[in-house]
């Protein structure tokens, strides 16, 4: 098991900045990606960012150059990414949870799970 705490989310102006935080305790050994998604009243829960642990980060075009996901901290016990969000604007408004994936067994025929956190609330608003 994966457990997943988000922090950092509050109500900021348009143009302003918020940083979150997910820390991943528990079976980290097993996770091989960290990212997050967001969803916001009324709509479906949307891909934000991904951090894979062999590979690069990818991000969804609504995010694409004013957000930046980052790996933290890696280790056996603890896995700590954040997401930093500049310009923010209006439509950034959502409930942001961090995303982890895990694998394990045998190359050939892998076990997977998605584990993900509580969720932290965002409100762009003037």
């Amino acid at each position: 098991q994966v457990q997943l705490v988000e922090s950092g989310g509050g109500l900021v102006q348009p143009g302003g900045s918020l940083r979150l935080s997910c820390e991943a305790s528990g079976r980290t050994r097993s996770i091989d990606a960290m990212g997050w998604y967001r969803q916001a009243p009324g709509k479906q829960r949307e891909w934000v960012a991904t951090m894979p642990w062999r590979g690069s980060a990818n991000y969804g075009d609504a995010v694409k150059d004013r957000f930046t996901i980052s790996v933290i901290s890696r280790d056996n016990s603890k896995n700590t990414v954040t997401l930093q969000m500049n310009s923010l604007k209006p439509e950034d408004t959502a409930v942001y949870y961090c995303h982890a994936r895990a694998s394990w067994g045998p190359i050939e025929a892998p076990s997977n799970a998605d584990y993900w956190g509580q969720g932290t609330q965002v409100t762009v608003s003037s």
